[in-house]
């Protein structure tokens, strides 16, 4: 438990919850501290405010400071008015009768007169820190009432005491149940933000034991989501491989099956006596046996290029001879299957690649084209620069193969069964195999419907290859290049 994310995201969140809390905490009780010793401060104001009015009034009606001398305890009397009330308010026996609040400490005063002179009160000690009020009568000071400045926190009073003491405990008692209330919802709270995650654990054993089409449901558009959306592609992705493995397993045992029959039937007609090993039994044999070699390179070659171990030797090289070469070896062929074969390839374009492959490339898609292309027919090869590309398009006439099977014409083995069936030869791996070349010499390949009713054959390559290539032959580009024309 200790080793899970849930517990140790629950402990992130309870400690800075706690953290929290205690810094609240303190706060409050600073501010509580701060507060109540101006509390404390202002209302030994007011009292002190209150005894001077009353000495005030007692001294305008005494005409001086006499009336301290005097019979009873004027002072003491002067000093319990200041406690519950101003002059001319509740008498102090009114309010022993009514029940009022019961007296608190004495306070603590001592009056001087206008010059400094002792009057009443306790002696002052040399260099007390005291709180001076004034005794103004008729705008003049006749007295001064000096009091002992409260110390911070320094609580006399019975009530004040208690009145702090329950402030504190009800701080302290609402930080405790915040921590408990913060240990309550971080745990619910990791529980729910790892929700996701045990979900997308689940789906990757899952995934890993071989169910491919399991898929998480995506929530919010954060982290989590983004992971979840890139788990059911990675999904998709496994499963649609997995689904071209079972293809191409399927695919290349059909393609083995056929010549090994075709050779099982030769060699038993053989065997029987059926036919005699002439030169046509030969000639029969030798193909069959050809079909299979040609098969077995193509798979070779492809599972090299999936491994990146294809032999690819870049170098300087025009293209539109490479092309032009190629139109001229299988036009005789195209001639004899009663296809026109049309150009029209800009000279001079230059471009760094392996010159082999780019034949390969090159005789893969014209024998596509002639072997699928229905007599009569036509197909046209163009070359050119277009919008900062050099782009190669071979285009045939019918048959045309459905929109929808078209992102699947460069899969292995994949042939259009209505019309560009396995009665026309060849191993199902030539687009494959153009695409691995294409993308080694960082172009893309695309298949579309032909303008020409057919099929269209589109390879682009970057114009960056191409600069490469002039710059390492020293050739600043052709002055009499043209764009593609549109048809």
């Amino acid at each position: 438990m200790r080793s899970s994310i849930t517990f140790k995201l629950f402990l992130a969140i309870l400690a800075t919850c706690i953290v929290v809390a205690l810094a609240m905490g303190m706060a409050v009780r600073y501010s509580f501290d701060s507060g109540f010793d101006d509390y404390i401060r202002e209302r030994e104001n007011q009292r002190l405010d209150s005894l001077a009015q009353a000495l005030a009034v007692d001294y305008a009606e005494a005409g001086g400071w006499g009336f301290l001398a005097g019979s009873g305890d004027r002072w003491g009397r002067s000093l319990r008015l200041s406690r519950y009330g101003r002059p001319g308010g509740e008498h102090e026996h009114e309010r022993d009768r009514d029940g009022g609040p019961p007296p608190g400490p004495p306070l603590r005063v001592t009056l001087l007169d206008a010059d400094g002179g002792w009057l009443a009160g306790p002696r002052v000690r040399p260099g007390a820190e005291l709180m001076r009020h004034p005794v103004t009568v008729e705008g003049r000071s006749v007295g001064w009432l000096l009091s002992p400045a409260p110390m911070p926190m320094v609580v006399n009073d019975e009530i004040d005491r208690r009145f702090q003491a329950r402030q504190l405990r009800a701080t302290w008692v609402i930080v405790g149940l915040s921590v408990l209330l913060a240990a309550l919802v971080s745990l619910l709270l990791a529980r729910l933000l790892l929700v996701p995650v045990r979900r997308l654990a689940l789906a990757t054993r899952r995934l890993a034991d071989g169910d491919f089409d399991i898929r998480v449901r995506v929530g919010a558009p954060d982290e989590l989501g983004r992971l979840a959306r890139d788990f059911n592609r990675l999904a998709h992705s496994l499963a649609r491989n997995a689904r071209l493995r079972r293809e191409l397993m399927a695919d290349v045992s059909h393609e083995l099956r056929t010549p090994l029959a075709v050779l099982r039937g030769e060699i038993e007609a053989l065997q029987d006596g059926l036919r005699v090993p002439d030169e046509a039994a030969l000639a029969s044999l030798a193909h069959e046996i050809g079909r299979l070699n040609r098969l077995v390179d193509d798979l070779h070659e492809l599972s090299l290029a999936d491994a990146g171990a294809l032999d690819y030797r870049m170098q300087p090289l025009d293209l539109s001879a490479l092309a032009a070469r190629a139109l001229d070896a299988v036009r005789e062929r195209y001639t004899r299957a009663g296809l026109a074969l049309d150009q029209d390839i800009e000279p001079g374009l230059r471009l760094s690649g392996d010159e082999r492959r780019l034949e390969q490339l090159l005789a893969n898609l014209l024998e596509n084209s002639l072997r699928y292309t229905d007599s009569p027919g036509r197909v046209r090869l163009r070359l050119g620069r277009r919008d900062g590309r050099i782009v190669l398009e071979l285009a045939d006439t019918a048959p045309a193969v459905a929109p929808d099977q078209l992102p699947r014409l460069f899969d292995r083995l994949y042939r259009v069964e209505s019309s560009r069936s396995r009665l026309h030869g060849g191993s199902g791996l030539g687009l494959a195999i153009c695409r691995s070349i294409v993308q080694a010499h960082g172009g893309g390949i695309s298949a579309a419907p032909s303008d020409l009713g057919g099929l269209a054959i589109r390879v682009e390559w970057p114009l960056a290859e191409a600069r490469a290539a002039d710059a390492a032959v020293g050739a600043g580009g052709s002055g009499g290049l043209r764009a593609m024309d549109e048809e």
